[in-house]
């Protein structure tokens, strides 16, 4: 969140931002309208204010000489409704100004290509796609095939866009959460948590999913609890309305957690099997850094998530978000795109995002150096490490064979006991399996 000086300070600059995310500009122009009218209002009141306190230094005179105050009397009655009636005024229009702050996103970053949805910038490639003998099937028509995966009872328990995983299926997604968080913990030096999958609001104000994304949030009725969209919300705000050491940055933290959205705006898009999910499981990286570091950092924390992909041999490819397509809080971000042969195409599977000093603004996140001093905002970054949906349902379309059985890449076979090939149930049916 950018504070009320800044914006009044670089409106261009924010107009700039607001273009090249091909926002709408007019917020701006009302907040330059707020703001000269709350200024006027405020330059009144002060005014009659002090005007008040000579009329009481006045009376308080007059009485004191043993004069007639009464004259004056009235006129100091006028000045203090006056004063209170503009209360109001000022207070709706303060309303409204923190509203529009509220509602500005993050600077981008100038190396950001400019474009919305699909003007994203190649960066690298990896892996070899695999030439299938055969026609690869969708993730879901394995997980049907083999008996391992339900989504109709998954619906018919909760409703559209749920799963259910059976046997060596469910133990192949613990698998994988186990090697992410083996990775990034042992190899990266991530720091281990488990936090809360309940929040409340501040803290999702506090990484920037309120207010202007409330309605893909779950919330618990008649309370301030929201089930988490993603580890970031509980972990960034671990160290809200804290000040750390400049000594302890960076600070990595991962978190394995479920996650829970609504998807009120995705009708259509990746809504069979595990791409799109109303729950899902993920690892989650943050990192806080120092300012002059959070782009060397972003560097990172994007070859971490990276290096979950490689580990098991699954195709992806790197590019940069345009800034028409950069969330809210964020500065720059790359996406990780992974291959599923059974679509044909390439599919997010992990976004890493530099938010500057925009969330430990909103979630007052500060360092103080070594020597004292006034206190300076940390700059904050995530990415998944990656979406577990995502990758198990990239193991299956890459690593699926002929006879309808699935390789166990040798990466997650330590975490499977062993287990080199997932096959279908034995005979007796698929709750066997």
């Amino acid at each position: 969140m950018h504070d009320l000086k800044f914006v009044r300070e670089n409106l261009g600059v924010l107009k700039e931002t607001l273009a090249r995310r091909l926002m709408d500009p007019s917020a701006l122009e009302r907040f330059e309208g707020l703001d000269a009218r709350r200024r006027e209002l405020l330059k009144e009141s002060e005014e009659m204010r002090a005007a008040r306190n000579r009329a009481n230094d006045e009376m308080a005179a007059l009485r004191k000489a043993g004069a007639d105050a009464a004259p004056l009397l009235a006129g100091l009655k006028d000045l203090a409704a006056r004063v209170k009636a503009l209360e109001p005024e000022i207070a709706r229009v303060e309303e409204e100004e923190q509203g529009i702050l509220k509602s500005i996103p993050n600077l981008v970053h100038p190396d950001v290509p400019d474009g919305g949805e699909g003007s994203s910038r190649l960066e690298a490639e990896w892996g070899d796609r695999r030439e299938f003998p055969f026609r690869p099937l969708n993730h879901w028509e394995i997980g049907a095939a083999t008996g391992l995966m339900d989504l109709p009872r998954a619906a018919k328990i909760a409703g559209a866009r749920f799963a259910v995983l059976f046997g060596n299926l469910s133990r192949l997604n613990r698998a994988v959460i186990s090697l992410m968080l083996e990775l990034h913990t042992a190899r990266h030096g991530y720091r281990e948590c488990w936090p809360p999958v309940v929040v409340n609001s501040r803290s999702l104000f506090g990484t920037g999913q309120l207010p202007k994304f409330e309605e893909d949030l779950f919330s618990l009725r008649g309370t301030d609890w929201y089930l988490i969209p993603t580890a970031e919300v509980p972990v960034t705000n671990l160290y809200r309305d804290e000040t750390l050491n400049e000594s302890d940055l960076p600070l990595s933290l991962c978190a394995y957690t479920p996650c829970f959205r609504a998807e009120a705006g995705a009708a259509g898009r990746d809504t069979r099997g595990l791409i799109r999910m109303h729950q899902f499981d993920k690892v989650e990286l943050v990192k806080f850094a120092h300012p002059s570091k959070s782009f060397e950092e972003l560097e990172n924390l994007t070859s971490h998530a990276e290096a979950v992909l490689r580990a098991i041999g699954l195709p992806y490819r790197k590019v940069t978000l345009p800034a028409g397509d950069l969330g809210f809080s964020s500065s720059k971000t790359y996406d990780l795109e992974v291959w599923l042969p059974g679509a044909g195409a390439y599919r997010e599977i992990s976004s890493c995002s530099c938010f500057t000093d925009f969330q430990a603004r909103r979630a007052n996140i500060r360092f103080r150096g070594k020597g004292g001093g006034k206190a300076a905002f940390v700059h904050t970054l995530n990415g998944s490490g990656l979406a577990v949906g995502r990758t198990l349902a990239a193991v299956l379309e890459n690593f699926q064979n002929e006879d309808g059985s699935v390789t166990v890449p040798e990466a997650l076979r330590p975490f499977m006991g062993g287990t080199a090939i997932i096959e279908g149930p034995p005979a007796g049916g698929p709750d066997r399996g």
